[in-house]
This record gives structure tokens, C-alpha cells and sequence, in this order.
């Protein structure tokens, strides 16, 4: 199974909301560039050729123009660091067309069930490096998610 045939499955956990703060509070202050952090990776360890891996990832966006109506638009970027090869994905829109506040919720990433990369060992570990774009361009941070024990 050749690893660029793979593909990711992208659903919001959480619905995009609205940074809403009461009246007299102070705004928290959030970049139109997207910001990302990594939650979690499961199941760890995981079985080759058999347990498909969930990665939950948080995001923030300030301008709320992350994710794509277009489906042929890549705007997710997964690299295994086991072989570099960087994988591309679509997020779908987060927010309705014309709104222009700040996004945030949750990601979860659904790969297909890992392989060997060595198939002489028995056990291998991988790391995921992840970013997004929104639409006007925006790269986010680089994030990389905890390390990803594979068994036999």
C-alpha cells in the first residue's frame, strides 16, 4: 500500500464559534493567520495494517476564512517523518459565507491504518507534522504530534 494513496478523513469535532466575549470584557486578541495546537493521537500504540489513527488537533483562526466549499482545494498538510512524503487534504468550510470574526474548535484527522516503512522491525514510531492555510493564504504554525508507536 503505497502511503500517497492513503487518505485522511477531516470532520470538525467541535462547531466553529465565535470569540464572544460580554460587553465591558476585553476582546482576546486572535491573528488572521490560523493558529494550531496538537491534542492527541490514538490509538497508541497502534496495530499495522489495522487500527485506524485519529489525530486531534485544536485550531484558532481570526478572520474565520479557514476551510473550503472546493473540494479540489488542499488546504491540510500531513508529513510522515518516516518518509517525508507530505500529504494534502481539504478542511471544509468552518464558517458561512461572509462572516469575518474569529473561529475556533477542534479537528480530527482520520488516517487509514499504518504500515512499515523497515519491514524487518517489528515495532516502528512515527511523528505527524501538520499545517493549514486558510483562504486568503495564511499558513499556520507547524505542529507535530506525539510520537506514534506501530506494532505487528
Amino acid at each position: 500500500m503505497k502511503h500517497s494513496k492513503h487518505i485522511i478523513l477531516i470532520t470538525c469535532v467541535a462547531v466553529a464559534f465565535v470569540f464572544a466575549l460580554a460587553p465591558g470584557c476585553k476582546k482576546e486578541s486572535v491573528s488572521d493567520s490560523p493558529v494550531i495546537t496538537f491534542d492527541s493521537i490514538m490509538p497508541n500504540p497502534c496495530i499495522a495494517y489495522q487500527d485506524t489513527i485519529r489525530i486531534v488537533i485544536s485550531y484558532k483562526d481570526g478572520d474565520g476564512d479557514l476551510g473550503q466549499n472546493a473540494t479540489t482545494t488542499k488546504n491540510l498538510f500531513v508529513t510522515d517523518s518516516r518518509d517525508t512524503v507530505i500529504s494534502q487534504f481539504t478542511i471544509p468550510q468552518l464558517a458561512p459565507n461572509g462572516y469575518t470574526g474569529a473561529i475556533q474548535g477542534n479537528l480530527d484527522i482520520l488516517l487509514p491504518p499504518q504500515y512499515f516503512i523497515n519491514n524487518s522491525d517489528t515495532t516502528e514510531t512515527a511523528t505527524y507534522s501538520i499545517y493549514v492555510t486558510d483562504r486568503a493564504g495564511h499558513h499556520s504554525n507547524t505542529i507535530t504530534s506525539a510520537p506514534l508507536v506501530i506494532t505487528r
